[in-house]
């Protein structure tokens, strides 16, 4: 099995008409993802990439059984687009969107925890990569050439850190189960303790690759996740050790405000929680390959 996503999830693209989720939507497409049609209002009855347009989620799931989305929704609106998923009946989401207001995402999660857990969507991002089980479905931007279907589950605050993580790993002829991207703002759909669970209940998966960064507490509230209750090996790195406190680097979220959002102390409680933490971005695979063997 792989978490949230396989060959026969049925899935839509909010946004579908326009050029970039155009675009993904056909190497979605190409990559053998069930991607059954898309979402725009005011654009109901169009083909796009050979998939039915509608005009509203609601009657995309109730004319495709849809299960995920993919949303690709300009920041203004792209609150509103997870809500109205949300309320579909949709499983899984994942919001590529950048630039979404900390307000509104505030709003949608607010929303989001007034369904009961077993009817409440499990969302990724915004201002994320997406998803990919390989050899199975891709729900996001990834370029899914460099992911091997394999044994290890990949969680990164950072998309183009997440591919390198992942093309290390298929030249050691090491694959992939099911690679999330969390996305790097302030205010995410699932933290990194979120999808540890579902990785630790995944038979596929048998080691877990967590990718973090400076800002927030999300790295901690795993390590003591990790301790507490993943019984699989975690190999960790996190970005920007030589960050000053106080300066944005890269990501919304990457700021350092407060103790144990510095990379150092990050790495310092991960350790302590027996988590492998890869000393640079280069020797990634290489450290898991070790753990492996």
């Amino acid at each position: 099995m792989s978490i949230f996503l396989d060959r026969d999830t049925k899935i839509i693209v909010q946004g579908i008409t326009g050029k970039m989720a155009r675009f993904h939507a056909r190497e979605m497409i190409e990559y053998g993802s069930n991607v059954v049609g898309g979402v725009v209002p005011g654009k109901g009855g169009e083909m796009v990439e050979g998939v039915p347009v509608f005009n509203t989620v609601k009657e995309a799931v109730a004319e495709t059984g849809a299960e995920a989305t993919l949303v690709f929704v300009p920041p203004p609106a792209a609150a509103d687009g997870i809500m109205e998923a949300a309320d579909a009946g949709i499983r899984y989401c994942v919001c590529i969107t950048d630039g979404i207001p900390a307000q509104d995402m505030i709003r949608v999660k607010r929303y989001m925890y007034r369904y009961p857990k077993e009817r409440r969507m499990v969302l990724t991002g915004p201002n994320c990569a997406g998803t990919i089980s390989p050899g199975k479905a891709l729900l996001g931007i990834m370029p899914g050439h460099i992911y091997l279907q394999g044994n290890v589950g990949i969680i990164g605050r950072s998309g183009t850190l997440g591919y390198e993580a992942a093309a290390q790993l298929k030249e050691r002829g090491i694959g992939v189960s099911t690679s999330v991207g969390i996305g790097g703002d302030p205010i995410n759909g699932s933290s990194f303790k979120d999808i540890l669970q579902h990785f630790e209940d995944d038979d596929e998966t048998h080691l877990i690759c967590m990718i973090g960064e400076i800002g927030g507490p999300q790295e901690a509230e795993a390590a003591e996740y990790i301790r507490d209750h993943v019984s699989k090996p975690v190999v960790a790195y996190v970005a920007g050790l030589t960050a000053p406190k106080g300066r944005t680097m890269g990501h919304a979220g990457a700021i350092i405000s407060a103790f144990g959002e510095s990379a150092s102390e990050k790495v310092e409680i991960l350790s302590a929680a027996g988590v492998t933490v890869a000393e640079n971005p280069a020797v990634i695979g290489e450290t898991i390959a070790r753990i492996m063997q």
